[in-house]
């Protein structure tokens, strides 16, 4: 299972978090670190989504990919905060990007990416949730916010 979940890590947030958006910065010429501050939410991200992907690993016995999902609910670490810390935490990585390299058509990429993680969660991420895991997604759903609020 860790091979899964090192390939999942690499093929999912490693693309959409690591590999499009430099490869962006790259190919646009923007690669001067222009506000440091925008290495607190990258750094902050990279960490967020590491301690998902354990949390995943760990107590809910999977990954993060749809070919492997955890067999139980993980409501453990960030988890107890907010539905979401995964997709929270590579869109902090996104913004991070966008503000480290003051490059306008990162930001506009986060958002649209932060859009898309929504509409995967309401249409089938959390029907799939109450399907599988029943009164405990419901207790659960019920007590921790979708996002933060």
């Amino acid at each position: 299972m860790f091979a899964q979940a090192l390939i999942a890590f690499v093929a999912l947030p490693g693309v959409i978090a690591i590999a499009v958006p430099v490869t962006w910065l790259w190919a646009s010429s923007h690669t001067k670190l222009v506000q440091p501050l925008g290495l607190v939410p990258l750094l902050a991200g990279f960490f967020a989504l590491l301690w998902c992907v354990r949390d995943f690993y760990i107590s809910g016995k999977g990954t993060l990919a749809p070919w492997a999902p955890p067999t139980r609910l993980v409501t453990i670490g960030l988890y107890r905060y907010t539905r979401n810390p995964m997709y929270i935490a590579v869109t902090l990585v996104l913004l991070g990007w966008a503000l480290c390299f003051g490059a306008p058509g990162q930001f506009v990429y986060a958002v649209v990416v932060a859009v898309a993680f929504h509409v995967r969660v309401v249409l089938g991420e959390e029907p799939w949730l109450a399907r599988t895991h029943g009164t405990q997604w419901e207790h659960y759903s019920s007590r921790v916010p979708r996002w933060f609020w």
